[in-house]
């Protein structure tokens, strides 16, 4: 499933290398102190087919280089997509020019040299497949046909994609740091929508990964987004209460998010954070435990290090309840008189550890409660931690789900959110950055009629 591409439709990544060098040398000719420099290609084809015939063939070729100059205190950046000698000429003269009417800001600059990675270990990120277009095409109509064959009450269709996506790019600096990635992403999803006598449901599943191999079979993304779609017909709408509810895995990650988002350098240093001040106080209860795995062969969030030439590695982020640390990159931790995470640009395979309950167990766990599967909106108030959003999903009674319920909303503030997580379950989600099982809560406001 993994052929090799031929050589006429593989990325040409040999001028990155003297493009970002050229680039660099003309930051350093025009008298910027210090300069970064990212150059970057990739392609990609996503097939979609809908009602069992294709609609779109989307083939994408892209670069890009992007250059920030430091003049001491003072930062300008810009960006190509024309790697011509004139054209990035053009764009350091563009980002120079940019440089001299911005404030100068002592916080400004390269990573310093100490933290920059030295080694570049082989996480497996890299696994081109190049599927014709006719083979995608096929993946998507069995998966979709499967999908509409489920049930009767599958009756239309959003239609199946088949996508893969490959990409190289190659950071330096003029304080000595160089690095290249080369990754791949591929993927295959399916949305349906069912009917019966209370009116139409739509739902989806997908699939993703590094290696196309290990993609789920178009059978089998097609047949959980119809059982996904019809388990939700004939869905109600609850009186408001306040009771326990989990989080099915594929949306319980977004909790997680908010986390990281509050501990966020950039949310830090301009006050705009619900966990101020947190660093050392328990912000979980005492079995929870968050960490980054970077260093994770074949992940979605592997790296060696981040976006400014900072190593990553495996660290907690909170153990036994209590925050460790923020997520800080090099601006955001001079901000704050600390020391980079090596977070700039964002986390790593950010894992919240599972015990040892399926989704299955925490249902049956409830007298009372909601399954949320899905989330609308995003009323989240990351100042005061206020919490409220439009949700779908399924009410649970003596331990089992009794009906499908719809227009609800769950709200709280996610302090509490946090400080009431009572389980995350083992089904763990690793399609994405974030790697987060199911999750209880203990108590939310369940908004409905």
């Amino acid at each position: 499933m993994e052929p090799a591409a031929p050589e006429s439709s593989r990325l040409d990544p040999s001028d990155l290398g003297h493009v970002v060098e050229t680039t660099l040398a003309e930051a350093t000719r025009r008298g910027a102190s210090g300069a970064e420099a990212a150059a970057a290609l990739s392609q990609g084809l996503s097939v979609n087919v809908r009602m069992g015939e294709l609609e779109t063939v989307e083939h994408t070729r892209d670069r890009s280089l992007i250059i920030t100059v430091y003049f001491e205190q003072r930062t300008g950046s810009a960006s190509t997509s024309d790697y011509s000698p004139a054209s990035v000429k053009d764009t350091v003269q563009a980002a120079c020019r940019i440089a001299e009417y911005t404030e100068a800001d002592p916080c400004n600059g390269l990573a310093d040299p100490d933290r920059l990675a030295m080694d570049f270990p082989n996480l497996d990120l890299f696994h081109p497949w190049n599927p014709s277009v006719d083979d995608a095409r096929d993946m998507a109509l069995e998966c979709e046909q499967t999908a509409i064959d489920h049930d009767r009450r599958i009756e239309n269709s959003e239609g199946a994609s088949v996508s893969s996506h490959e990409g190289h790019e190659v950071y330096a600096t003029t304080g000595g740091f160089w690095g290249e990635i080369r990754k791949t992403r591929h993927g295959l999803s399916c949305s349906v929508i069912g009917r019966d006598d209370s009116g139409m449901q739509r739902d989806y599943w997908f699939s993703s990964s590094r290696q196309a191999a290990q993609l789920d079979k178009p059978d089998v993304v097609g047949l959980e987004a119809a059982r996904r779609t019809v388990r939700r017909l004939d869905a109600r709408k609850i009186d408001t209460c306040k009771v326990p509810v989990i989080f099915e895995a594929p949306v319980a990650s977004s909790l997680i998010s908010h986390f990281v988002g509050a501990i966020s350098g950039g949310a830090l240093y301009r006050k705009a954070s619900f966990l101020l001040d947190q660093v050392g106080q328990r912000v979980f209860p005492d079995f929870v435990q968050i960490y980054e795995q970077p260093l994770l062969k074949c992940a979605m969030g592997s790296a060696a290090y981040d976006s400014e030439g900072v190593t990553t590695s495996a660290d907690n982020v909170v153990t036994n309840g209590v925050l460790q640390r923020y997520l800080l990159g090099s601006y955001s931790a001079r901000r704050l008189g600390l020391e980079t995470t090596g977070n700039a640009g964002g986390i790593h395979n950010l894992t919240a550890e599972s015990g040892d309950q399926d989704l299955a167990n925490l249902i049956g766990g409830l007298e009372k409660g909601l399954l949320v599967t899905e989330l609308i909106g995003f009323g989240v108030n990351m100042v005061t931690g206020d919490y409220s959003r439009g949700a779908a999903g399924f009410w649970i009674e003596n331990g089992q789900i009794q009906y499908p319920v719809e227009e609800v909303t769950v709200a709280g503030n996610l302090k509490e959110i946090f400080s009431g997580l009572c389980a995350i379950g083992k089904d763990v989600d690793t399609r994405r950055n974030i790697r987060c099982g199911s999750i209880l809560i203990d108590g939310l406001t369940v908004a409905g009629d």
